[in-house]
């Protein structure tokens, strides 16, 4: 029992997060406060909504470097909507979702009909879309104070009181991203689809699997998830800044690989995922 647990890839991680734990509360008490754990995990889930998603695509032996600046054009584009009068705050936040849905399906189709590597496709993209966004907005930030009071505003991030923590909702969208996405890798067949494209994707084809289709949902599903947590992150702080997300993609790739999921494909993990994300973000907090 002892010795398959040891041998499990999240086995690492955790012990690592719990060495972070002890050595930064030992140098300062207050890093296990109220105040700071409600501060990280803030953060945290944002950043850990995109790793998740990426995770799914680094299993199929792919990799989006682009996240980074979805995570800052989506709430670009919303709040440019909403705030010109142009539509209603649910409208604006329907089409910029779709948006970002759009750009993970150009990534995916560059790289499954046109065979070019995710490496070359993402990183492109991360400039067309990085540019636009400071075009829209001339690279200042766009307000997003009026949004506090709106009920989707509530939905996405509003915030409680459990005792002496603060609570955003953001918290429970992430949990919910853990359990839809643990549960789809790992006990159904489409998980088995994601791994088999990863570990071998001509051997994959010849049993059926549909390799390419997969490939491409999981593209829409990693920028999906990066323009909904930049959208959560601009109400959370008042501002959608255009420069926002900047080095995202590697952080979100090292929490990933840090989590135990296969550089190369193949293998991942959700539960490792979520470790890879705490032990970056409580390193940084401590640090």
């Amino acid at each position: 029992m002892l010795r398959r647990l040891i041998a499990r890839p999240e086995f690492g991680p955790l012990i690592l997060l719990v060495l972070e734990l002890v050595v930064f509360w030992a140098i300062n008490p207050d890093f296990l406060s109220p105040l700071n754990i409600g501060n990280t995990l803030a953060f945290t889930v944002e950043l850990g909504l995109i790793a998740l998603a990426m995770t799914l695509l680094m299993t199929s032996g792919e990799f989006d470097l682009s996240v980074g600046s979805v995570f800052g054009f989506t709430p670009v584009l919303m709040w440019t909507f909403v705030n010109g009068g142009l539509m209603p705050m649910e409208i604006g936040f329907v089409i910029a979702m779709v948006v970002a849905a759009l750009i993970g399906l150009v990534n995916g189709w560059f790289v499954t009909k046109l065979k070019i590597p995710s490496f070359l496709v993402t990183l492109g993209m991360l400039l067309v879309v990085r540019g636009t966004a400071l075009f829209i907005t001339n690279g200042f930030p766009q307000r997003t104070w009026d949004a506090g009071g709106h009920w989707l505003a509530q939905v996405l991030v509003g915030d409680f009181y459990v005792g002496p923590f603060r609570i955003y909702m953001s918290l429970f969208w992430f949990i919910a991203a853990v359990i839809i996405l643990g549960y789809v890798l790992n006990r159904t067949r489409v998980g088995n689809w994601i791994q088999a494209a990863g570990g071998n994707p001509n051997a994959a084809r010849a049993r059926g699997v549909k390799v390419d289709r997969t490939k491409v949902a999981l593209f829409i599903l990693c920028s999906t998830l990066a323009g909904f947590a930049g959208i959560i992150s601009s109400v959370r702080t008042s501002a959608a800044n255009p420069n926002s997300g900047m080095g995202y993609e590697l952080e979100v790739i090292a929490m990933v690989v840090i989590g135990g999921t296969a550089l190369t494909g193949g293998r991942g993990t959700i539960i490792g995922t979520v470790l890879g994300i705490f032990i970056l973000r409580v390193m940084r907090n401590g640090i």
